[in-house]
């Protein structure tokens, strides 16, 4: 068993506050991850969970035992840092076998566990090779391997991809998914890159300014996002926002004038004159058919990427995105008339939450 629990966690550092209230539930064998801008948090609540900083309130617990004042080393768990820490005069070998000589294993069970990380992360060639001589996506392998051979309870890994250029990051991104569904351990994962959180998490928890804005499966936060800074934050690009305000209430429904004569209507009880954020993602845009209701805009840039057209535009004096499919014939300056659908809209109150039930009308 490899459950995690946090109750009431805040840290501070001096009087800075960088974390607030956190209640979080990991399950065992799951990969969690946790995303959010720099500075939000994410990093600071990992190293709680690993044992390298005391919260300064609330409480920890590794498979209900608390762990607020177990050191690092007797957590059970294993971290992967966004540096590779290798030791750069040891052979690959010898970085796998290090912490496990210190721990004073039999050399039997040591060779047996390198054997098996080696085997399971294909670094088998470089076993006698020094760091310097791999590349960056093996070095990473390595790093992650000298954390399989410690067979945690569960593993800590602090933005291990950072370091790669875009196309090792998306075949290591794989391996650390094919490595999860192998082991079957459970995985906390710190990013800033929310592609990498939708791709890799069986849950995602979205942070800001130390607090947790949402704790969802990927497609939880893609299509009900609790407010507007997680609809902003998930999905890329991230999600247009068109400013309205309600123009009459009828039947436990708002109408929201969007200008340009468009409007939509949204459940709930906003009053007339209230602002409310229309929120539709640039994927859920497209060409408008005749006498559907649509955003007339002008497009101001194209980036043409072959399999899809990213048009930017300008509607109403608000900036656009539209993601289309295939090579599009657009060009700055050009008029387009952009349609969506119903359900595909997201909407939201003054204060950025999430206003349920939303069609076009």
């Amino acid at each position: 068993m490899s459950e995690i629990t946090l109750k009431g966690v805040y840290k501070s550092f001096g009087k800075v506050a960088v974390l607030h209230d956190v209640d979080l539930d990991i399950r065992d064998g799951e990969f969690v991850v946790f995303v959010g801008p720099s500075g939000c948090g994410k990093s600071t609540l990992l190293r709680l969970i690993a044992g390298l900083d005391e919260p300064s309130a609330g409480d920890i617990a590794i498979d209900g035992r608390n762990v607020n004042k177990v050191p690092a080393a007797d957590r059970g768990l294993a971290m992967v840092f966004q540096s590779y820490a290798l030791y750069p005069h040891m052979s690959v070998r010898q970085n796998l076998a290090f912490g496990l000589e210190n721990s004073k294993l039999p050399r039997a069970e040591i060779e047996e566990r390198i054997t098996e990380a080696a085997r399971m992360l294909e670094i088998e060639p470089y076993l006698d090779r020094r760091p310097g001589q791999l590349s960056g996506g093996q070095r990473q392998r390595v790093a992650i391997g000298r954390a399989i051979v410690r067979r945690p309870v569960a593993f800590l890994l602090d933005e291990p991809l950072s370091n790669l250029d875009a196309e090792l990051r998306v075949s290591t991104r794989a391996e650390i998914a094919a490595l999860h569904e192998r082991i079957q351990s459970t995985m906390i994962y710190v990013t800033h890159d929310q592609v990498e959180a939708m791709t890799l998490a069986d849950r995602i928890v979205v942070l800001r300014a130390g607090r947790i804005e949402q704790v969802g499966t990927p497609l939880e936060l893609y299509n009900t996002p609790t407010n507007r800074f997680v609809a902003g934050f998930i999905g890329a690009p991230h999600m247009n926002f068109l400013e309205g305000s309600v123009a009459g209430t009828a039947n436990g429904k708002a109408r929201i004038a969007l200008g340009g004569g468009l409007a939509v209507e949204v459940s709930g009880s906003p009053a007339t004159g209230d602002k409310v954020t229309i929120g539709v993602r640039p994927q859920h845009l497209r060409r408008a058919t005749a006498g559907e209701p649509a955003l007339n805009a002008m497009v101001t840039l194209v980036e043409e990427l072959g399999s899809e057209t990213v048009v930017h535009a300008l509607a109403d004096g608000q900036r656009l995105l539209a993601v289309l499919p295939g090579q599009q014939k657009h060009k700055p300056g050009d008029k387009i008339a952009l349609g969506f659908d119903a359900g595909n809209l997201h909407s939201f109150d003054a204060n950025g939450f999430r206003i349920r039930g939303t069609d076009c009308r």
